[in-house]
Formats: C-alpha cells, structure tokens, sequence
C-alpha cells in the first residue's frame, strides 16, 4: 500500500483534532492541565487563528495524524506534533516546509521555533536535519 500524505488548512473546527493530537504524543508530552497552564486551551487556539496564526493538519490515509502552526505575524512555528504510530511517514516534513513556504510567501525572513533542551529528543534530530 502506497502512503497518501494531504496537507489541509487547519479550521477552527479541527480544534478539537488539535489537542487530541498534541495529548497523543510520548515525548514532549504535557498534560492538558500542563498545556493549558502554559496558556494554550481551546478557547486561546481559537482567538490565535482568528488573529495572527495559520495552521495545516497532516492527514495520512485518512487520518488526521499531524498538525502545524505558525505565527504568520513573528515567523514562529508554535507547534509541529505527530500521532506516535504515524511518526516516521513523512508527515512532519510536509508540513514544516509548507509552513515555510508559506511564511517565505507571505514575506517573512526568517522562521524560528523554540522546543525542548532535551538534546535525546526525536524533535532536535529533525529539526536539525532540516
């Protein structure tokens, strides 16, 4: 079976798909209290992608695996988290260079993202390889 990757604009409907996702990652992982202690509830996604951030779900045959924003204003990629089962697949690299290439689009120089001081992490060995 051929893997069929589709990148789609992320609705505010899909917030619900959004925090699913992020609570289904093993590393990196925060709880929903966790998250929302951090500033990031439903209620705060919503208000982001109505002002100032864009967002993209990865779906892979079928199921939305993946998600990314960015801040369309600051270049920051906010977020970039993939189901586990469906880590390794490609998602993750779609999405961050349509990310990218959406920034670069709309005029931003240079895009930035901060995550974990965890150098064991899968996230540095991507990041870096990108």
């Amino acid at each position: 079976m051929s893997k069929a990757i589709m990148i789609r604009l992320l609705q505010v409907k899909d917030i619900p798909k959004v925090f699913d996702i992020r609570d289904s990652v093993k590393e990196n992982y925060r709880s929903p209290e966790q998250v929302a202690e951090l500033g990031f509830t439903p209620q705060s996604f919503r208000k982001m992608l109505e002002d100032n951030c864009v967002g993209w779900i990865g779906v892979y045959n079928g199921v939305d695996a993946s998600f990314a924003v960015v801040n369309k204003v600051s270049g920051e990629l906010l977020g970039l988290f993939t189901r586990p089962k469906f880590e390794g697949l490609g998602l993750a690299t779609v999405l961050i260079d349509k990310a990218e290439n959406y920034l670069l689009d709309s005029g931003i120089q240079q895009a930035w993202l901060t995550t974990s001081s965890d150098f064991n992490l899968k996230a540095h060995a991507f990041y870096r390889g990108k």
